[in-house]
Protein backbone atom coordinates (compact mmCIF):
# COMPACT_ATOMS: atom_id res chain seq x y z
CA UNK A 1 0.00 0.00 0.00
CA UNK A 2 2.89 2.39 0.70
CA UNK A 3 4.03 2.06 -2.92
CA UNK A 4 0.55 3.13 -4.10
CA UNK A 5 0.73 6.30 -2.02
CA UNK A 6 4.22 7.04 -3.31
CA UNK A 7 2.92 6.75 -6.87
CA UNK A 8 -0.15 8.88 -6.10
CA UNK A 9 1.99 11.68 -4.63
CA UNK A 10 4.51 11.42 -7.48
CA UNK A 11 1.68 11.74 -10.03
CA UNK A 12 0.25 14.69 -8.09
CA UNK A 13 3.70 16.33 -8.07
CA UNK A 14 4.09 15.87 -11.84
CA UNK A 15 0.53 17.11 -12.45
CA UNK A 16 1.06 20.30 -10.45
CA UNK A 17 4.41 20.94 -12.16
CA UNK A 18 2.78 20.52 -15.58
CA UNK A 19 -0.02 22.91 -14.60
CA UNK A 20 2.61 25.41 -13.42
CA UNK A 21 4.54 25.17 -16.69
CA UNK A 22 1.41 25.27 -18.86
CA UNK A 23 0.06 28.29 -16.99
CA UNK A 24 2.94 30.56 -17.91
CA UNK A 25 1.60 33.35 -15.68
CA UNK A 26 3.82 32.28 -12.83
CA UNK A 27 3.36 30.60 -9.47
CA UNK A 28 -0.11 29.14 -9.79
CA UNK A 29 0.40 25.64 -8.43
CA UNK A 30 4.07 25.28 -7.50
CA UNK A 31 3.27 25.18 -3.78
CA UNK A 32 0.95 22.21 -4.34
CA UNK A 33 3.74 20.47 -6.25
CA UNK A 34 6.12 21.04 -3.34
CA UNK A 35 3.43 19.89 -0.88
CA UNK A 36 2.93 16.71 -2.91
CA UNK A 37 6.69 16.16 -2.89
CA UNK A 38 6.75 16.49 0.91
CA UNK A 39 3.81 14.07 1.19
CA UNK A 40 5.62 11.62 -1.10
CA UNK A 41 8.58 11.61 1.30
CA UNK A 42 6.12 10.81 4.09
CA UNK A 43 4.80 7.91 2.01
CA UNK A 44 8.36 6.67 1.50
CA UNK A 45 8.78 6.83 5.30
CA UNK A 46 5.61 4.68 5.54
CA UNK A 47 3.63 7.23 7.53
CA UNK A 48 -0.18 6.97 7.49
CA UNK A 49 -2.19 8.50 4.68
CA UNK A 50 -3.78 10.96 7.13
CA UNK A 51 -0.28 12.15 8.07
CA UNK A 52 0.72 12.34 4.40
CA UNK A 53 -2.35 14.42 3.57
CA UNK A 54 -1.81 16.70 6.58
CA UNK A 55 1.81 17.22 5.48
CA UNK A 56 0.59 17.99 1.93
CA UNK A 57 -1.87 20.63 3.17
CA UNK A 58 0.46 22.20 5.74
CA UNK A 59 3.48 22.22 3.39
CA UNK A 60 1.39 23.72 0.59
CA UNK A 61 0.22 26.51 2.88
CA UNK A 62 3.75 27.17 4.15
CA UNK A 63 5.16 27.25 0.60
CA UNK A 64 2.29 29.54 -0.47
CA UNK A 65 3.05 31.99 2.33
CA UNK A 66 6.80 31.77 1.73
CA UNK A 67 6.53 32.38 -2.02
CA UNK A 68 3.88 35.10 -1.87
CA UNK A 69 6.41 37.96 -1.98
CA UNK A 70 8.17 36.24 -4.89
CA UNK A 71 4.85 35.78 -6.68
CA UNK A 72 4.16 39.50 -6.46
CA UNK A 73 7.56 40.27 -8.00
CA UNK A 74 7.20 37.65 -10.74
CA UNK A 75 3.67 38.72 -11.66
CA UNK A 76 3.87 40.73 -14.86
CA UNK A 77 2.68 44.30 -14.69
CA UNK A 78 -0.15 45.15 -17.05
CA UNK A 79 1.07 46.55 -20.33
CA UNK A 80 -1.30 49.16 -21.71
CA UNK A 81 -2.93 48.14 -24.96
CA UNK A 82 -3.08 50.40 -27.99
CA UNK A 83 -6.52 51.72 -27.21
CA UNK A 84 -5.45 52.73 -23.69
CA UNK A 85 -2.46 54.54 -25.15
CA UNK A 86 -4.72 56.53 -27.51
CA UNK A 87 -6.80 58.10 -24.73
CA UNK A 88 -5.78 61.73 -24.27
CA UNK A 89 -4.22 62.07 -27.72
CA UNK A 90 -5.18 64.74 -30.21
CA UNK A 91 -6.85 63.83 -33.52
CA UNK A 92 -7.97 65.77 -36.60
CA UNK A 93 -11.59 65.55 -37.78
CA UNK A 94 -11.57 64.43 -41.45
CA UNK A 95 -15.37 63.97 -41.75
CA UNK A 96 -17.78 66.06 -39.70
CA UNK A 97 -18.97 64.25 -36.58
CA UNK A 98 -22.74 64.00 -36.15
CA UNK A 99 -23.91 61.36 -33.69
CA UNK A 100 -27.55 61.61 -34.85
CA UNK A 101 -26.49 60.61 -38.39
CA UNK A 102 -23.93 58.11 -37.10
CA UNK A 103 -21.25 59.91 -39.12
CA UNK A 104 -17.79 61.08 -38.31
CA UNK A 105 -14.16 60.20 -38.88
CA UNK A 106 -10.92 61.38 -37.35
CA UNK A 107 -7.26 60.82 -38.16
CA UNK A 108 -5.13 59.77 -35.21
CA UNK A 109 -1.43 59.09 -35.70
CA UNK A 110 -1.97 58.58 -39.43
CA UNK A 111 -4.86 56.14 -38.98
CA UNK A 112 -8.49 56.93 -39.82
CA UNK A 113 -11.02 56.07 -37.13
CA UNK A 114 -14.77 56.20 -36.89
CA UNK A 115 -15.63 58.78 -34.22
CA UNK A 116 -18.50 60.04 -32.10
CA UNK A 117 -18.78 63.12 -29.94
CA UNK A 118 -18.70 62.44 -26.20
CA UNK A 119 -21.34 65.09 -25.45
CA UNK A 120 -23.39 64.58 -28.61
CA UNK A 121 -22.43 67.91 -30.17
CA UNK A 122 -21.63 68.24 -33.85
CA UNK A 123 -17.95 68.73 -34.66
CA UNK A 124 -16.98 70.17 -38.03
CA UNK A 125 -14.37 68.82 -40.42
CA UNK A 126 -10.92 70.24 -39.70
CA UNK A 127 -11.50 70.63 -35.96
CA UNK A 128 -8.98 69.33 -33.47
CA UNK A 129 -10.39 66.86 -30.94
CA UNK A 130 -9.15 64.97 -27.92
CA UNK A 131 -9.73 61.23 -27.51
CA UNK A 132 -11.54 60.48 -24.24
CA UNK A 133 -12.34 56.81 -24.80
CA UNK A 134 -12.03 53.98 -27.26
CA UNK A 135 -15.14 51.87 -27.79
CA UNK A 136 -14.42 48.98 -30.13
CA UNK A 137 -13.40 50.52 -33.45
CA UNK A 138 -14.76 53.98 -32.57
CA UNK A 139 -13.08 56.86 -30.83
CA UNK A 140 -15.14 58.95 -28.47
CA UNK A 141 -13.86 62.49 -28.71
CA UNK A 142 -14.36 66.00 -27.37
CA UNK A 143 -13.78 69.26 -29.22
CA UNK A 144 -10.54 70.95 -28.12
CA UNK A 145 -11.63 74.41 -29.31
Amino acid sequence: MATTYIIIWAVAFVFFVIVEIANGAGLLSIWFALGALAAMFCAIAKLSFVTQFAVFVIASIIFLIATRPLAKKVKMTAVPTNFELDVGKTAQVIESIDNSLNKGRVRLDGTDWSAVSADGSKIEKGATVSVVEVSGAKLIVTNKN
